[in-house]
């Protein structure tokens, strides 16, 4: 099974993560300070929310396909690579409280999206201490984010 993700920065974790469970009728998954993600079952969609700066009005942050194995994330690379997409690879990778294998692409609007596999759980919210729940995926340059969320 591979799902669509969506993740979103939002200025109030809180009220987000009421109203997504009243709109998809579950709870989080995963809920962590200033990090939030539910697993949707119908439609197959994997949320997530990250914690922005008050008064700040929704954003997407960046868009994703979660899959099941390595050898997925490994054959979407050599898919996108052979269309001629930049492709960046982070193996072994722990961001959102999560270690990920992931390759990351940009869409002509510069939109990042990641093809990734959750390996397992992590205590840490990031492998650089420097990140934080408000910082993770922000990038200005349109770069790929460092240490992205999923």
């Amino acid at each position: 099974m591979s799902r669509v993700q969506l993740a979103l920065r939002v200025a109030d974790l809180d009220a987000s993560i009421a109203f997504y469970s009243k709109l998809f009728g579950v709870e989080p998954a995963k809920r962590r300070p200033g990090y939030a993600n539910f697993a949707v079952a119908e439609p197959p969609l994997k949320l997530v929310l990250l914690e922005g700066e008050a008064g700040q009005e929704t954003v997407m942050d960046h868009l994703g396909v979660e899959v099941e194995s390595s050898d997925q994330v490994g054959e979407a690379t050599e898919r996108l690579s052979a269309l001629g997409l930049f492709t960046d690879v982070e193996n072994d990778t722990t961001c959102c409280y999560a270690v990920q294998d992931k390759v990351w692409v940009h869409g002509p609007g510069q939109e990042p999206w990641e093809v990734y596999v959750v390996k397992g759980d992590s205590a840490t919210y990031g492998g650089d201490p420097q990140l934080t729940a408000a910082g993770c995926c922000t990038d200005d340059s349109q770069a790929k984010p460092a240490n992205c969320c999923s």
